[in-house]
């Protein structure tokens, strides 16, 4: 039972790590992807880049308000 708690354990720690709002942005963002996939946008060529922008803008978010928070 030890290696199943510290099994998910790390997988806490390392998806989530120390800041829940970035992981949950992230998730956020590659699920609008997965919806998209799923409506039959998938033949798209922007498709990929366009999620890939969400993620990188939805982590840039969270940081910004993390940053200013603690200043």
């Amino acid at each position: 039972m030890a290696f199943v708690r510290g099994f998910f354990a790390f997988w806490y720690d390392f998806i989530i790590g120390d800041d829940w709002k970035i992981a949950l942005a992230v998730v956020l963002a590659l699920g609008a992807g997965a919806v998209a996939v799923l409506a039959g946008y998938a033949a798209s060529a922007l498709l990929a880049p366009l999620v890939a922008l969400a993620v990188l803008v939805a982590f840039t978010i969270a940081l910004v308000v993390d940053v200013r928070a603690s200043s």
